[in-house]
């Protein structure tokens, strides 16, 4: 009984001030007295300064482009209004659960992706594995904001040079009103036909159906139009495939540059400058896209597109691709398992209410790409009534939609420079943010994983300059001649359907090596209260289910890349796809390569192998009460000793490391 007294006031003694609340961290210096005086060492670990800066920055991360170019192509082209049916579903079956598996997991560890995974050893490839996901859309992401750049520039203008044919660039066969050009030569070819005498058309009828099809040929191909050659022949100077990348362009690499430097500036010093950049960045789109749309919906023919964006058309649910669609959408424009959203989290402070996030996060994501999808088809509707064509004959997705598509419909309106200066102001403020807060993802991931090296002096703002450069470095590769094919195959492999493999992984070492209740009690810790059961199923039947199926269903309906311009459809040689899947591969092989050099450095035999490999790694304040401590590794906490405001938390608890057992008092608080 003495001795259990004696613990107590022990507890109360050296834990006293784990009861006051904790000013947020600062990154000032912790000092330790040297032979040299007070000198500083280790910068302390950074935290949001205010609670709406981590949902502005998963926002503005995860809601970018992708809402704006894929979701309304996606959705009119697999059913209109019945796409969102699948689309919701894998929200709540899909986006949901893993946004706050991988932001709670990030906030629970206070670390980025890497050091996230010593909750389970044995399976930290996982964090490797989006780290490099992560670096790959880096590189690839900021070529975008590159094209962006080229044509905000090239908007300061009276007239814009994608609205006419009277420029060096341009062909001869360029114009203006190309589609009723097209068409109405392929009718003159169609009634000039039809004049032939049938007994002429009987001799001759082999050698006619030969012209014909070669004169329908050429025409297809010559009659192009200004948008078209401005962005093939002007921007991109187009080579004839990724065997021929030809020369570096200068304009594009300058604008490369500049995307490079806004980055760097807007995260060098950390998340305190990013968080604040954010609150303009992440917000000012919306503004951009309201007045886009109220110029939209007011334009001859906007309803056109808006029906055709919205109508349903139920029959497409039939088709197993349009779920893969929705699948697939849904982790893209989440930005699951890149290992960001988990670094975001983890600048949390411990008992942050990150499950109300999720949900408010969702619904913006969500609102978000269906705003965008009335803003395009809203302009689009109007193109093709000035046109004279359907909508589905302007429609694009991807580079095609805000580099080809839109430049076309608002080369069409009055005042056409200001609303070009609009739309890509909004596409770079979309895009901006996305870039950045992955790179700072990335920084993350080295940050934490060499804290003694990275956090003295002006070593982060070092580390930033230098992965910036060698991203730039890389993507002078895309801003070639042949960059564009380059692009695409990034595009297109570095973590398409990757993420789909990862996150599974994700769902399985949580629910069933780390263990879903225990996790559970762990989020009861953070938060004060006990997150409904529902999410517990998710991540253990639901979720993992869904992921798999989306990856086969996708799959079975691969088809190898290939670069569809205007005309012509290009065929990547097989050198070229074998690049690509080396892309993929990179990634997703970290979590074998990871898992067997675990159990090759641990000793003894296999089954203590996998005993030793999987115990988590933990610190004191996340232990639970209760918890047997040989099942688990205490972490050093000597450096960035941070210990949460537990006041206010229901299970909190007073904690006292003696030995193996723990020592846990608060008001009467008895395990469940």
């Amino acid at each position: 009984m003495a001795t259990s007294e004696k613990m107590k006031e022990a507890c109360k003694d050296d834990y006293s001030h784990e009861r006051e609340p904790l000013e947020p961290s600062t990154p000032t210096d912790t000092a330790t007295l040297s032979s040299e005086g007070l000198k500083p060492e280790v910068h302390e670990r950074e935290q949001w300064s205010r609670k709406i800066d981590f949902l502005l920055a998963c926002i503005g991360f995860s809601v970018g482009l992708g809402n704006v170019w894929r979701f309304p192509f996606l959705c009119y082209r697999n059913g209109g209004g019945a796409f969102l049916i699948p689309y919701f579903i894998a929200v709540l079956f899909g986006g949901i659960p893993m946004f706050f598996l991988e932001v709670s997991l990030g906030q629970f560890m206070s670390e980025g992706g890497i050091g996230t995974w010593k909750i389970c050893p044995l399976f930290q490839g996982i964090g490797y594995a989006c780290a490099v996901v992560v670096f790959l859309l880096n590189c690839e992401y900021n070529i975008i904001l590159t094209w962006a750049f080229y044509y905000l520039f090239s908007s300061f203008t009276s007239v814009l040079p994608w609205s006419n044919c009277d420029n060096e660039w341009n062909t001869p066969d360029c114009h203006v009103d190309h589609r009723q050009y097209s068409k109405s030569i392929n009718n003159a070819t169609e009634t000039s036909t039809m004049t032939y005498n049938s007994s002429v058309i009987a001799s001759t009828v082999s050698s006619l159906t030969a012209v014909t099809s070669n004169v329908t040929e050429t025409i297809s191909v010559r009659i192009t139009d200004p948008v078209t050659e401005y962005w093939e022949r002007k921007v991109l100077r187009l080579s004839d495939g990724v065997g021929e990348p030809g020369i570096i362009k200068w304009d594009l690499c300058l604008c490369l540059l500049l995307a490079w430097i806004v980055v760097y500036f807007c995260i060098w010093k950390g998340i305190r400058s990013s968080g604040k950049v954010m609150y303009f960045t992440a917000t000012s789109p919306y503004i951009l896209m309201f007045i886009l749309l109220i110029r939209g919906v007011t334009l001859e023919g906007a309803s056109d597109g808006l029906k055709f964006y919205l109508v349903p058309d139920f029959s497409r649910l039939l088709d197993p691709q349009v779920w893969v669609d929705a699948g697939t959408q849904i982790f893209f424009s989440y930005s699951i398992a890149l290992g960001t959203l988990t670094a975001l989290g983890s600048y949390n402070k411990f008992n942050h209410n990150s499950y109300r996030d999720t949900y408010l996060f969702a619904i913006v994501n969500s609102f978000t790409s269906v705003l965008a999808g009335l803003v395009i088809f809203s302009i689009l509707g109007f193109m093709a009534k000035r046109q004279g064509v359907s909508v589905a004959e302007v429609a694009e997705s991807g580079p095609g939609l805000a580099f080809i598509a839109y430049p076309e419909a608002v080369s069409q309106m009055p005042i056409a420079p200001f609303w070009s200066c609009l739309f890509f102001s909004m596409v770079i403020l979309l895009g901006l943010d996305s870039q950045f807060v992955g790179v700072e993802g990335f920084i993350t991931f080295m940050v934490d994983l060499y804290p003694h090296v990275f956090r003295k002096g002006y070593r982060r703002e070092i580390l930033i300059g230098i992965v910036c450069v060698f991203c730039f470095l890389v993507g002078l590769s895309m801003v070639t001649e042949g960059g564009m094919y380059v692009f695409q195959l990034f595009d297109y492999y570095s973590a398409s359907r990757i993420v789909l493999v990862v996150a599974f992984f994700e769902c399985m070492v949580v629910s069933y090596v780390y263990g879903a209740n225990r996790y559970q009690d762990n989020l009861e810790m953070m938060f004060g209260f006990r997150v409904s059961p529902l999410v517990k199923y998710m991540w253990m039947i639901f979720t993992p289910i869904f992921t798999m199926v989306t990856f086969i269903m996708g799959a079975i309906t691969y088809s190898e890349l290939s670069y569809e311009r205007k005309f012509i459809t290009y065929q990547y040689p097989r050198w070229a796809i074998l690049v690509g899947w080396t892309l993929a591969l990179c990634s997703v092989l970290c979590v074998p390569v990871v898992f067997g050099y675990r159990l090759f450095r641990q000793e003894g035999s296999v089954s203590r192998r996998f005993m030793e490999t999987t115990k988590p790694t933990l610190k004191k304040h996340q232990i639970r009460i209760g918890e047997d401590l040989s099942k688990i590794n205490l972490a050093n906490d000597n450096l960035d000793q941070h210990f949460p405001d537990i006041t206010g938390l229901s299970p909190g608890s007073v904690m006292q490391l003696e030995g193996k057992d723990i020592y846990c008092e608060n008001n009467e608080y008895s395990p469940a």
